[in-house]
């Protein structure tokens, strides 16, 4: 995956000081890359058993459909307060810089679904937590956490022990 990696950038000091910004945009503006990518992530979970793919906002949502199509599942959105239209479930939890919470429609999930969660970037595994605590509220049986790039050094990982968790691209510092 050291191709793919070339087309990410890194931005220095953003969103503050002292923080490494990897910017996926460059990475999706190449269409080869892109389309290297979602391969590389459909190939992942090629032949398990998946009902949906939840997509978390928003740049997760740009594996998280075209994952979906490829694995033959739904796509389920989980996305920032107030943006969904029908009955949501929601939980808070805390950033590397701040507290957030996202919310996700109360049917979007059955019991015993198979889900896997997709998004672009695992850091400090706040985010990514906070979407297995909604969908096994819903009663979700998670099949794995999709990345497409991972910062190792922040050990989101970690809190993730019992679960599937993949990435193409990582970092080490």
């Amino acid at each position: 995956m050291d191709h793919l990696k070339k087309l990410i950038r890194e931005v220095p000091n953003f969103p503050k000081e002292g923080i490494n910004f990897y910017d996926i945009t460059t990475l999706l503006k190449d269409a080869g890359g892109l389309k290297q990518t979602i391969n590389a992530l459909a190939d992942e979970y090629k032949g398990v058993k998946v009902d949906t793919v939840i997509g978390v906002e928003s740049r997760g949502f740009i594996f998280a459909a075209p994952l979906a199509y490829h694995l033959g599942a739904g796509f389920v959105p989980v996305r920032k307060p107030k943006k969904l239209p029908a009955e949501c479930v929601s939980v808070s939890y805390d950033l590397e810089y701040g507290q957030d919470t996202l919310e996700m429609h109360k049917d979007a999930v059955g019991m015993g679904h198979k889900v896997l969660i997709m998004d672009d970037l695992l850091a400090t595994g706040g985010t990514a937590k906070a979407v297995v605590d909604l969908v096994e509220g819903l009663g979700g049986e998670i099949v794995g956490l999709l990345f497409v790039v991972e910062l190792n050094f922040l050990k989101g990982r970690e809190k993730f022990n019992g679960y599937d968790v993949r990435s193409l691209i990582s970092y080490d510092s």
